[in-house]
């Protein structure tokens, strides 16, 4: 909001240089020596000196151009005595970006010490405004703005009622702390004042990152009570910041949250944690047992060692199963590192990744927390290491062959612990036969040693050799056409592999909720892990088509089936590997742009083609509906939790009018007849700002902590952030 101080002192050095002018007269007139080369191109009307006042004026459509920028005024005066510039008459600034600066009259002197400006107002580059009676420059670096009113909203006339604005009795801008603070702020909703602020401050947009109290939250919840919440954001050096967020509540002792980050030359990190020293409570916050220090923890970092070679970790615990939900913080779930987590359960990781033109490498160490009802204290495993290496090479005429090691030491507090090495290779190659048929032969062998706990396997230790061998035929079949190319391969798999190769003493770790499916319809072994494995006969036929119309939708879908010589009791029927033929799986796509995608996974039963599992998408995002929908379906017979499972969850938005939408979702257990989560409300967005009133309702109960709701008012305003606020919980 200084520039016009700029302009003002440029002209000043002008007016100094000028001994004459002629009306409309263009002059390109220097600095002196002494100063930096800068050049000024003034025209007016008049430009003429009134000795007695040692004053030189320019009037009449006066523009001036420094440096790309443009000033106009009615009329400008430079007194040499007091070495002051002022302009006055509708004075117009106009920077390279396009911004606009306005001002009845602009006074200050030529080293931009001091100065004002009467009327000031200013179109910023991302279509902000600011209005203020008067801007004032001091010696000492302080802009003051008096009488502010700022709007990242358009205003096109001027009795136009933005849809927000915040409104100061006075707002300063420190030139050393690079800060600007309001006094006495109002924030205001198509005119009518919403929140009151008696000082408020944030860093100046264009310098660099400054610490300061952010926006704070507040609400009412039926667990904490009346609570509020005020973050501090500490940017305490050039790579590393903290954010500091201490929380007090009517019900509950006072939490303290933190977030920190750091940048390094090779990578970074990032945490969030909180702490409280408080005792179990309920969804009425009635509170239980003794106090003790509570907390979580969620971390990630991740750095390079060289090109090819970089390691992290991730970071996830809490002292109480519930202690997220009770004090709903978000994070739980996401991926920190190499692995992710299933739902409800922490994962602590530290890894390393190598990866070159011939090789993959990847070494971890995991430890996971468990945060669901049935969840036995140390009874999940530690993996310390477990690790993957592969060296692969092209053979040219002779295919490609890979050698593989893999190792997975895991211990258990309590429970059985299981240590397992592996060594294996594969080789393939893939050959076009006359008549456009593909052949693929492939062979695979491995080979594991198993250290076991005897007193719950029955034996020490247990080594196998598991292996493959077989041949993919596939015979695609393509018609182009001017309306839509139609691509159609059918193909069969056989492949023989080794006997008898799961041992019941072999623990079952890594294929536990395994489905055989679609993507592995033409795999030697149906089982992508390592405990258990496919040996025996097997065959398998499926087709895959695809119609890309020159118009835009896409269709395709594969569908197939397997067959055994032989059942292996260690496959349950959830694997869909039990028996001797498989169910009929399939998957489609189609596709017609934005306007509509549905993907659709099913699961047939091999006997009757009965359904037995489903997974149906849909999104759409056309004209003024943008929604996400799915549905799924498991029967009793397949699910891996012995009983049906179904469910839907769907997401989506209205838009009723130009400004209004309808905001709807549901997430609903069909099985269970309850509503996860359900949420309805209003939305109003417009070109700077989005208002929501949200009514959310949860039906799930978690051992104390039981069904939810809350009213929740959010809204995000451009260039400053967002705001929120909630009724109850």
């Amino acid at each position: 909001m200084a520039n016009w101080l700029l302009y003002a002192a440029a002209l000043g050095l002008v007016a100094s240089g000028a001994a004459s002018a002629h009306a409309q007269e263009a002059s390109s007139l220097a600095q002196p020596a002494s100063e930096a080369s800068e050049h000024v191109v003034l025209e007016a009307d008049y430009i003429y000196e009134i000795q007695e006042e040692n004053s030189i004026v320019a009037e009449g459509n006066v523009e001036a151009l420094y440096e790309g920028r443009v000033l106009r005024a009615d009329r400008i005066v430079y007194n040499k005595m007091t070495d002051r510039v002022r302009a006055t008459g509708n004075v117009v600034i106009v920077d390279p970006d396009g911004s606009q600066q306005f001002a009845d009259e602009i006074e200050v002197n030529s080293n931009l010490a001091d100065g004002y400006a009467i009327g000031f107002s200013a179109r910023l580059p991302d279509g902000a405004t600011v209005v203020s009676n008067a801007a004032i420059r001091q010696t000492d670096g302080i802009n003051a703005l008096e009488q502010v009113i700022y709007t990242a909203c358009p205003v096109c006339e001027e009795d136009t009622t933005p849809t927000w604005s915040l409104r100061a009795r006075r707002a300063v801008l420190d030139q050393e702390s690079q800060m600007i603070s309001y006094r006495d702020a109002v924030f205001e909703v198509a005119g009518i004042p919403v929140f009151y602020f008696p000082y408020l401050a944030h860093p100046d947009p264009t310098s660099d990152r400054r610490s300061g109290f952010l926006v704070p939250s507040g609400g009412v919840s039926s667990k904490l009570g009346t609570f509020y919440q005020q973050p501090y954001y500490w940017a305490y050096s050039d790579s590393s910041d903290v954010t500091i967020a201490p929380m007090v509540s009517a019900n509950v002792n006072p939490l303290l949250g933190l977030d920190f980050r750091k940048r390094f030359y090779s990578g970074g990190v990032k945490f969030s944690t909180s702490i409280t020293r408080e005792a179990d409570f309920d969804s009425d916050g009635e509170r239980f047992g003794d106090e003790k220090w509570r907390g979580h923890i969620y971390g990630k970092g991740l750095f390079a060692i060289s090109p090819e070679w970089q390691w992290g970790f991730g970071v996830e615990n809490q002292t109480d199963d519930l202690y997220d939900r009770r004090y709903d913080i978000d994070g739980q779930g996401e991926r920190r590192g190499l692995y992710s987590s299933q739902p409800r359960r922490l994962l602590s990781q530290i890894f390393a990744i190598g990866q070159g033109d011939s090789y993959y490498t990847d070494i971890a160490v995991l430890d996971f927390q468990g945060l669901r009802a049935g969840d036995v204290d140390g009874g999940l495993p530690t993996l310390a290491p477990v690790f993957f290496g592969e060296k692969y090479w092209d053979l040219g005429d002779y295919g490609f062959a890979a050698v593989n090691v893999s190792s997975a030491m895991l211990t258990r507090e309590v429970g059985a612990d299981s240590q397992r090495v592996s060594v294996g290779g594969d080789w393939s190659k893939l050959d076009i036969l006359p008549g456009g048929f593909t052949f693929e032969p492939f062979a695979e062998i491995r080979a594991d040693y198993y250290a076991l706990d005897e007193s719950v396997s029955g034996k020490p230790d247990v080594t196998r050799a598991v292996g493959n061998a077989g041949v993919k035929i596939a015979y695609p079949l393509v018609r182009p056409g001017k309306i839509v190319d139609i691509v159609v391969e059918p193909a069969i798999m056989g492949a023989w592999g080794f006997s008898n190769v799961n041992d019941p003493a072999i623990p079952n770790e890594d294929s536990l909720l395994y489905e055989f499916d679609e993507g592995d319809l033409f795999a030697a072994n149906g089982f992508g892990n390592y405990d258990l494995y496919e040996g025996d006969g097997k065959a398998a036929a499926g087709v895959t088509a695809r119609a890309q119309f020159k118009s835009g939708p896409e269709f395709s879908t594969t569908v197939g089936r397997r067959w055994r010589s032989r059942t292996d009791p260690n496959f349950d029927v959830a694997s869909n590997l039990d028996g001797t033929s498989s169910d009929w799986v399939a998957e489609s796509t189609a596709d017609f742009g934005s306007a509509l995608r549905l993907d659709t996974r099913l699961r047939l039963d091999d006997d009757g083609f009965k359904l037995n599992r489903i997974d149906a998408r849909l999104s759409t995002n056309y004209k003024r509906l943008r929604a996400v929908g799915q549905y799924y379906k498991i029967n009793e017979r397949v699910s891996p939790l012995g009983r049906p499972d179904e469910g839907i969850f769907l997401r989506g938005e209205v838009q009723v009018t130009n400004r209004f939408s309808l905001v709807f979702g549901q997430l609903r257990d069909i099985v269970g007849d309850l509503n996860a989560k359900r949420e309805v409300g209003i939305a109003y967005e417009d070109d700077c700002s989005r208002f929501e009133i949200i009514y959310q309702r949860s039906e799930l109960t978690d051992r104390t902590l039981g069904p939810s709701e809350s009213f929740q008012f959010r809204f995000s305003l451009k260039s400053i952030g967002d705001f929120g606020s909630s009724e109850f919980d």
